[in-house]
This record gives structure tokens, C-alpha cells and sequence, in this order.
């Protein structure tokens, strides 16, 4: 269900910036440098909140669940991120049924329109189905409004017609993005969820740095990022999210969280 959209102080002071530059210059014409340089300060801002994926400046962001009360157990997010993947993501799923975990997975549209019959699995499993987009382009953050809208839209239809799901929530690619995201995702019905933490287990092959990354000081109302698609290989030429699972669990026992979903948590 579409949502009202409402600019941000900050979009909404860049767009009195910018109307109070031209009618400066339209006044006194000698200014126009500076407005000129004003207005460029402010596409520099503008740019600089979309590359900061835990940035609430171009909209509403969700960066960590709701504190629970006092005297309930703690609870924490697993999100996972690019798959379906036809070799990790029933692995994945096999590992989080064995120690109890529930998790949000942000699947990529073309590639569930691929392995439409894993994303019935993860909704089988008590999982979560979210958007992350369908052509998962590394230049999602220069998509104008009618381009980003039509990439969020067939995600979320060919999400929803295989999992039987419908995504609440979006994640951009690599979390950049623009002012044109949140006015796409408010039509849609969608709100922006990024992460409290993240391990960089794209990249990284060694599960104990990755680990070492998700937990230190981990709490009540964290949001884990991991991947099953695009993932890092260990020593052994495992996903590090297969080695992690595992231990998180055991961290997370230690620690006397829980595991949600955001659907579930934010609900």
C-alpha cells in the first residue's frame, strides 16, 4: 500500500537553497558565482548522504529494530543479501533450520526469476522475502525516478509471485542511492532497511574477521548484513557465510538474543 511521501529538513532546505540562489541572481546578476557555488556545495551533500547507506538524510532509514522491553530477551536481524544462488542458498537454509535462525533475504529480481523455486523455500521456512532490486545494477544510485521505479517494481512482482510473499522492504545495491529512491519506494509501499553492521564478506575469506566484525559489541536491535550470493570463498573454497552461521549462532546464545525477521520485528 502506497505511503505519503514527505521531504526531509535537509531535501526541503536544498530546495530553498536553491530557489533563494536563483532569485539572488535574477536581482543582482554579479552574484551568480556564488549561488553558483552554493548550489554546487549542495549536489555535493546531496551526493555524499546517497554513498553513506546508514544516512536518514534523503529519507526515512531503517538502521537497527526497535529496543525491546525490559525483562524480554533481546533480539537481533539476520539479513542476507543477492542470492537466490542455486549452490549456497539451500545450504544456507539447511544451516539456519539447524540452529533455530530466521532471516530477511533481500533476493535480487533476475535472479529469482531464475530460481523461482528457492524463494518458495526461504517463505516455506519461516523466512522472509525483501527487495533488493531487479537487475541488482551497480548503477542503481544514477537512475532517475521512472528507470528506478521500474527496476523496484518488477522485483517486487516477481518476488512476490514466486515466494507467495509480498517485500515489504528495499535494500539498494552496495545500500548507495538517491533523492529519487524514497518518493519511488513511498508509491510503492516499500521502506528503505539498511544495517547496523556488516561483515564485508564479499570480499573478505577469512570467517573469523568477518565474525569478529558482526559481533563485537553486538545487542538488542542489531541488523546483520551477510551475503549468500556474490560470497567471499574460505580457505577450503566454502562460502564464509557457511563457516558463520554456525558460530553466530553460537555468539548469539552466548549473548541471549534472539533472531527475527524485520517483517516480523517492525510489523
Amino acid at each position: 500500500m502506497a505511503r505519503r511521501w514527505k521531504p526531509t529538513p535537509f531535501l526541503a532546505g536544498s530546495a530553498t537553497l536553491h530557489g533563494v540562489a536563483a532569485l539572488g541572481v535574477l536581482a543582482q546578476p554579479a552574484l551568480w558565482p556564488w549561488a553558483a557555488g552554493a548550489v554546487a556545495a549542495n549536489h555535493a551533500l546531496i551526493t555524499a548522504a546517497g554513498l553513506w547507506p546508514r544516512s536518514q538524510a534523503l529519507g526515512p532509514n531503517i538502521t537497527r529494530l526497535p529496543r525491546v522491553p525490559a525483562g524480554v530477551a533481546g533480539r537481533v536481524a539476520l539479513t542476507i543479501d543477492d542470492g537466490p544462488d542455486p549452490e549456497v542458498t539451500p545450504r544456507v537454509l539447511d544451516l539456519l533450520a539447524e540452529h533455530g535462525i530466521k532471516a530477511s533475504f533481500f533476493l535480487i529480481g533476475h535472479r529469482a526469476e531464475r530460481y523461482p523455486a528457492l524463494c518458495r523455500a526461504i517463505a516455506q521456512q519461516g523466512h522472509r522475502v525483501e527487495n533488493h532490486g531487479y537487475s541488482h545494477s551497480h548503477a542503481l544510485s544514477l537512475f532517475g525516478p521512472a528507470r528506478l521505479a521500474m527496476d523496484i517494481a518488477r522485483a517486487q512482482a516477481v518476488l512476490q509471485d514466486a515466494s507467495g510473499q509480498a517485500p515489504r522492504f528495499f535494500r539498494p545495491t552496495a545500500g548507495l542511492r538517491n533523492l529519487f529512491l524514497e518518493p519511488v519506494l513511498a508509491r510503492q509501499g516499500l521502506q528503505l532497511a539498511s544495517w547496523t553492521r556488516r561483515g564485508y564478506d564479499t570480499r573478505e575469506p577469512r570467517p573469523d574477521r568477518v565474525l569478529q566484525r558482526l559481533t563485537r559489541a553486538l545487542g538488542d536491535g542489531d541488523i546483520l548484513l551477510l551475503h549468500d550470493g556474490h560470497a567471499a570463498r574460505a580457505g577450503d573454497g566454502r562460502p564464509v557465510i557457511e563457516h558463520l552461521i554456525p558460530r553466530l549462532a553460537q555468539r548469539l546464545d552466548q549473548a541471549g538474543l534472539t533472531t527475527t525477521t524485520l517483517h516480523d520485528a517492525l510489523a
